[in-house]
């Protein structure tokens, strides 16, 4: 297994076509956090989104048994753009906003684990996190989706672009405003993270 962690994605990929299920594995295991991350800050859902990675998981497994995956050295903007069209499907199917809280109240950002924080640390990065995601929430949703997109799922602007089916200028002028918004709220509020 610690050879798998040294292979990039297309190499996994392969060993995965291959025959190799181990392949796969680390490719979920390095890539679910961004992907499911992304997932939860567009449906503000727990357990939405965690049928939505699932489904996200099905489909790409799918793609690549039948041989159909073609976005060589791009597995992850494809990955969450799969993501991406699956909540975008939902909410069509559905026809309704994404809710402002995940149905236990829970903040995305407790999911993030980056290290062994003590109590007082791990209280004051949930209340910033809380801070930012009620920011975000408040921004409309064109500006708090590539936002999400670049920061968390950590796309390019041209991911981004082709993602929303933007220019890559609209997608900058949305990024530049949502950070515009951003600030003026965190002076407006005399916020400090």
């Amino acid at each position: 297994m610690q050879l798998m962690c040294k292979q990039n994605d297309q190499c996994l990929i392969d060993l995965y076509r291959q025959g190799r299920e181990d392949a796969l594995a680390e490719l979920i295991c390095r890539h679910k956090e961004k992907i499911f991350t992304s997932i939860v800050l567009l449906v503000k859902d727990q357990y939405l989104a965690e049928d939505i990675f699932q489904d996200t998981f099905i489909k790409i497994i799918d793609t690549l048994r039948t041989e159909r995956y073609t976005e060589k050295g791009k597995f992850l903007p494809w990955a969450v753009r799969i993501a991406h069209n699956l909540c975008v499907d939902h909410f069509r199917r559905t026809k309704r906003t994404p809710v402002i809280r995940t149905q236990d109240n829970k903040d995305i950002f407790n999911v993030l684990r980056f290290t062994d924080p003590g109590a007082e640390e791990r209280l004051i990065t949930r209340q910033s996190h809380s801070r930012v995601q009620e920011m975000l929430d408040m921004l409309p949703e064109e500006q708090r989706e590539v936002i999400i997109l670049r920061h968390y799922a950590e796309l390019s602007f041209k991911e981004i672009a082709d993602l929303t089916q933007v220019s890559i200028n609209t997608a900058l002028g949305r990024m530049r405003y949502g950070l515009i918004n951003l600030r003026k709220m965190m002076s407006e509020k005399q916020i400090v993270l």
